[in-house]
């Protein structure tokens, strides 16, 4: 979190600093709605920013990029290295488009080279927020604690019908092992519905993540829009 979360976390504070704040994160949605206005159908890849190129995770991120994007998305990450760096690069190969939603920390993290458009978000809300309302599907591959962050809001999101039921896929059987054992173990307990379970796949196979967006498409349909841009609002 920024100084200024934290502050705003504390409780009541100065009612002008609160306005502030306000004006800083709507500001910050501003920022992000005008630069991704027109990327397009996106799938998400979430994952750790620690992979080197050379990592088999970074691999397998980047040739499940490479298959996404071939089916007509945008692969859209958190814009940093790893990866995140790894999916964006998967998209360049194949002549996909390639953009990210990168989170400015204090260790400044710079967006990876292979972003057609990125842009530049303060807080971590409004980042997730941003890259799960341009995604028509998720791929989650190995990471930390904020990979999981964002793969359990959105997750919730989707079993909660505030967001469409599309294809959320966890890449990584192995690391995810524990994951999987404690999702049997809620719907035993009953916290989660049985259905629930169903909402997201694990696999190691790129070819078995790739069929399930497709089918997903092929079931549904892939609605394009193609906003007309204004050139009075400096769209270009």
């Amino acid at each position: 979190m920024t100084k200024n979360e934290i502050k705003f976390l504390d409780g009541p504070q100065n009612r002008l600093k609160d306005l502030k704040f306000l004006f800083a994160v709507l500001m910050d949605f501003i920022r992000g709605l005008r630069r991704l206005h027109f990327v397009g159908p996106c799938v998400t890849v979430f994952g750790s920013a620690r992979f080197k190129e050379n990592h088999p995770y970074y691999i397998q991120a980047r040739l499940i990029s490479s298959e996404i994007a071939k089916l007509g998305f945008t692969i859209m990450t958190g814009g940093g290295p790893g990866i995140m760096e790894a999916a964006n690069r998967g998209a360049k190969d194949v002549g996909g488009k390639s953009v990210g939603c990168n989170i400015i920390l204090p260790h400044e993290q710079k967006h990876n080279p292979f972003l057609d458009k990125w842009v530049n978000i303060k807080y971590f809300f409004v980042r997730k927020t941003l890259l799960m309302k341009y995604s028509y599907a998720f791929v989650v591959m190995p990471g930390g604690f904020g990979t999981l962050d964002e793969y359990f809001e959105a997750l919730t999101l989707i079993q909660t019908r505030i967001v469409s039921e599309f294809p959320m896929i966890i890449f990584g059987k192995e690391y995810h092992k524990d994951i999987i054992e404690h999702i049997e173990v809620m719907k035993e307990q009953k916290t989660i519905s049985p259905e629930d379970v169903k909402l997201c796949l694990f696999t190691d196979s790129v070819e078995e993540a790739v069929r399930h967006i497709k089918a997903t498409i092929d079931t549904f349909g892939l609605k394009v829009k193609t906003p007309k841009k204004r050139w009075y609002l400096f769209e270009k």
